[in-house]
């Protein structure tokens, strides 16, 4: 007998006996308090006993749909909503205190020419198109909007509030894009958290795959060798298309592929669309957006500001010339510094992307490469993401390999520099990614393991140590209560002045909360910053709050974003700054979270918001 097929759309009404069961049961269980196994068996077995009138069981999304509806039943007399969190789909994805979205950019032209540097037309530089991100943007041919309320759907169908959203964009070179391309990109993507909860699903938005998209890949010139849309990257020796000329013809073919006329929108539109977002229920509380040292000058910061980005992904990765040559990087170590620099006394939070086992690399060089990433005081980066190069079809590094000039490291030598490079991360930066989630099956040799940095954490506490940066020390969903948290300050050299790392802390050390505050100085390059409104200012770069994701205005006993802790800070930084003799504190501040830093005394600049210090009080 063919088991009934699961409809995509749930109707709650046409189930409401086996939900009200479970949901009855549910209350009386405490989940939370069984290992992660014996809770997935729990509750396995109690939709088990309470199935569908179609015999099928109740999915978690369909439990958390479930509780919504009863909760605004009047004649319920139940709030079923706290069940939800012991059903939320993946809750890592909320518990460092935002929901992230995260969008590609389309194709294009790349500036780079990097010999290790996947080139699939069918994506955006450096993407592969069957990564799972990669996927879920060609599903929508790369449309903003629609990139960006699906992965808002797809939260709150499996439990996470939406409230507060980082927004990621990746893609290639974001300064690369037409500044025409780039705000309607981000105007369309801040139009759908705007619309969100307020509409009916946009036209199309099931739909499993766009037309554009379908086309864009048939009118694909193939190469003679090589999987589907996979073009060699430029060499002496390469007679096949490259990846920028190839998508520039796609471009400019009419009608066909990824580029419509559509893709217009000006600045006052955008502004607009970002004013709406300070008081939409799905609000941006961070904007991020990446791009390469030698595209980083005074106009594209100011750019990158006005735009909405308060966070920055950029691709040192490596502090080596001879290395960035070989592997025809296109900037030096000198560029790196310099974007550093720049995008710091902006106020921008930097992550950068560092890569050993580049070609001419070796695991000995690398461990000092690592080292210079924080003895350097101009580099320094807020959050590290690690990539070990990995081995694509279609690179140019291909050919490296084939001669025996280029290899992979093996497993204990990767695992031995990884573990150094945990040990030598300072507690102020974040590791945010240790190893870049590549298919197994497009790594042609090399590590194809995802789960690395648990593997060289757990032999670093094999070694009696462990790991200290931000990620580390999240305190995520563990309640907390601010009687038992400490306020600590890190200092540091920062190459264009001082650096303050605020910190809220257990007495085992998990992070709870942090500020991030700049203290311009110490040369005069460093006090005139590329935008004018931050002369003479100390500047507030990152206010971070950790724990589950609670709902804007809403309360929870123990919810480290709800015990004043980011207030405390905030006049924490306030205090040092004037201290230190300034007279005004900038804040970097994200769309969503204006309203909050006006209610602190700030006011709104054209792009900060700023708040007038008082001379410190003498103690005479």
């Amino acid at each position: 007998m063919t088991p009934p097929k699961r409809s995509r759309h749930f109707d709650p009404s046409q189930h409401e006996g086996p939900l009200r069961a479970v949901v009855a049961e549910l209350m009386k269980m405490e989940l939370e308090d069984l290992p992660a196994p014996e809770h997935a068996r729990a509750l396995d077995r109690l939709v088990r006993r309470n199935p569908r009138e179609d015999g099928l069981v109740l999915s978690k999304s369909e439990l958390i749909q479930g509780c919504r509806w009863l909760a605004e039943l009047s004649e319920n007399g139940v709030d079923a909503t706290p069940l939800i969190p012991r059903l939320r789909k993946k809750p890592m994805r909320s518990l460092s205190g935002v929901a992230t979205v995260t969008v590609l950019t389309r194709p294009h032209p790349c500036p780079g020419r990097c010999i290790f540097c996947p080139s699939d037309v069918r994506m955006p530089k450096s993407y592969l198109a069957d990564e799972p991100g990669a996927q879920r943007a060609a599903q929508h041919a790369f449309d903003p909007y629609l990139q960006t309320y699906f992965r808002l759907k797809v939260l709150h169908t499996n439990g996470h509030p939406v409230d507060k959203i980082e927004l990621l964009v990746l893609g290639g070179t974001w300064s690369s894009y037409p500044e025409s391309y780039q705000i309607w990109f981000l105007t369309r993507c801040f139009e759908a958290l705007n619309d969100f909860g307020q509409r009916q699903d946009p036209q199309g938005f099931r739909q499993e795959s766009d037309p554009r998209y379908e086309d864009w890949v048939r009118d694909l010139e193939a190469p003679q060798d090589g999987p589907l849309g996979v073009v060699d990257s430029p060499s002496a020796n390469s007679q096949l298309p490259t990846y920028n000329l190839s998508v520039r013809q796609q471009l400019k073919r009419s009608g066909k592929g990824l580029r419509n006329a559509q893709e217009k929108a000006s600045w006052d539109q955008l502004e607009e669309a970002q004013r709406q977002n300070e008081g939409s229920k799905a609000r941006c509380v961070g904007l991020v957006l990446e791009t390469r040292p030698d595209c980083v000058d005074e106009e594209e910061v100011r750019r990158l500001r006005r735009l909405g980005a308060t966070r920055v992904q950029i691709g040192l990765q490596s502090l080596d010339d001879e290395v960035l040559e070989a592997n025809r990087r296109g900037h030096d170590v000198a560029a790196g510094r310099r974007a550093m620099a720049q995008l710091r006394r902006a106020g921008f939070k930097i992550v950068a992307h560092w890569m050993p086992n580049l070609y001419g690399a070796t695991a000995e060089s690398d461990a000092a490469d690592f080292r210079r990433l924080f003895s350097d005081p101009s580099i320094r980066p807020d959050e590290l993401k690690i990539y070990p190069c990995s081995l694509i079809e279609g690179t140019e590094l291909m050919e490296r390999h084939r001669e025996g000039s280029w290899l992979p490291y093996e497993e204990p030598e990767l695992l031995d520099l990884l573990v150094s490079c945990l040990e030598a991360t300072p507690p102020w930066c974040r590791l945010t990614r240790v190893i870049r989630d590549i298919p197994s099956t497009d790594i042609v040799v090399g590590n194809k393991k995802t789960n690395f940095r648990q593997i060289a954490e757990a032999e670093l506490a094999q070694r009696g140590q462990r790991c200290r940066d931000v990620r580390a020390r999240e305190v995520r969903g563990r309640a907390v209560q601010r009687e038992e948290l400490r306020l600590e300050v890190l200092e540091y050299d920062a190459g264009s002045g001082r650096e303050l790392f605020f910190q809220f802390v257990t007495a085992d050390d998990q992070l709870a909360g942090f500020l991030r505050l700049a203290l311009p100085g110490g040369s005069e390059e460093a006090l005139e910053p590329e935008i004018a409104e931050l002369a003479g200012a100390a500047i507030i770069r990152e206010v971070h709050v950790y724990g589950a994701l609670v709902r804007v205005g809403e309360r929870k006993d123990g919810a480290a974003q709800h015990a004043g802790l980011g207030r405390t800070l905030v006049e924490n930084a306030a205090r040092r700054a004037s201290e230190a003799g300034f007279r005004s504190l900038a804040v970097i501040s994200s769309v969503g979270t204006r309203r909050y830093y006006r209610r602190l005394g700030f006011v709104d600049g054209e792009l900060y918001q700023h708040r007038e210090l008082s001379p410190p009080v003498s103690e005479n």
